[in-house]
């Protein structure tokens, strides 16, 4: 899938070294979007097109290590990921902004939420996972996603199980893989403590959108955020869905993102 011809591509030189490259299309309240493990931001064009018809302005940085995102790629945490995420709404002009995080990207999004609260208005996960185990294979799977050396055909059998319901078409994602992007992002996550941003921070509004379908972030985990937290979450379930949800349901994942990032445009 190509970027949109509306969308304008930008790139952030970072003080520290690196760069976050990320496109930006639309006008009205901003909507910044966090790709899954090792995927890239055109995951999201879909997402985006939806976003900007309904009147908001999609913004989609890639990760490190994909399109032209770079920057070291060892000793990382999710806090420096959150970092480059920061750095992108900071070169928009610094206003709050709804955060959509996608399977690893909520984590990141939720660290960035409890690092910079005067970021983030409120907070979108879609396959919230973190806490609750994977469903027996999922991790096998999900590691089998990224040995771009295999056969195709035992490769996007992984594919399928790890993040596609059951009747689900997942030769959507058979491209759009990076295996060194993933491992860094891995270790990121091995590396910070889960305590440090399961929260999202203390005041952020909570939408958790899930798969019932989904093996890698079983709903447990927002069963759980929403018994912890209780009215800052807001809960959507999806049936026939597992954790890939945005080329699986996109129009009901569009519907709930849009719903809340309506609710929460003008500020908490």
């Amino acid at each position: 899938m190509t970027a949109s011809a509306n969308a304008e591509q930008r790139l952030i030189v970072r003080p520290h070294g690196g760069q976050v490259s990320f496109a930006v299309e639309g006008t009205g309240p901003a909507v910044l979007m966090i790709p899954s493990l090792g995927r890239g931001a055109s995951d999201f064009l879909d997402l985006s097109r939806r976003l900007v018809a309904a009147g908001f302005t999609a913004v989609r940085p890639d990760p490190r290590g994909i399109g032209g995102s770079s920057g070291t790629m060892e000793g990382l945490t999710l806090h420096d990921l959150a970092g480059d995420a920061a750095s992108v709404i900071e070169a928009l002009g610094g206003q709050p902004v709804v955060v959509v995080g996608h399977a690893f990207g909520q984590r990141v999004g939720r660290t960035l939420a409890a690092d910079r609260p005067d970021l983030v208005r409120a907070m979108a996960m879609v396959a919230a996972g973190g806490k609750a185990p994977m469903k027996p294979g999922a991790q096998e799977a999900l590691q089998g996603c990224f040995r771009l050396d295999r056969p195709e055909g035992e490769r996007m059998k992984d594919v399928k199980f790890a993040f596609f319901a059951p009747g689900n078409d997942a030769s959507v994602w058979r491209d759009g893989w990076y295996p060194s992007a993933a491992t860094a992002q891995v270790a990121a996550a091995r590396a910070t403590p889960v305590a440090g941003w399961w929260h999202a921070g203390s005041r952020t509004p909570l939408l958790v959108i899930q798969g019932l379908q989904d093996t890698v972030a079983p709903p447990e985990n927002g069963r759980m955020m929403k018994a912890e937290l209780g009215d800052r979450v807001e809960l959507v379930d999806i049936d026939g869905a597992g954790h890939a949800l945005l080329p699986e349901q996109p129009e009901k994942i569009a519907e709930a993102i849009i719903a809340f990032a309506r609710k929460h445009r003008e500020g908490r």
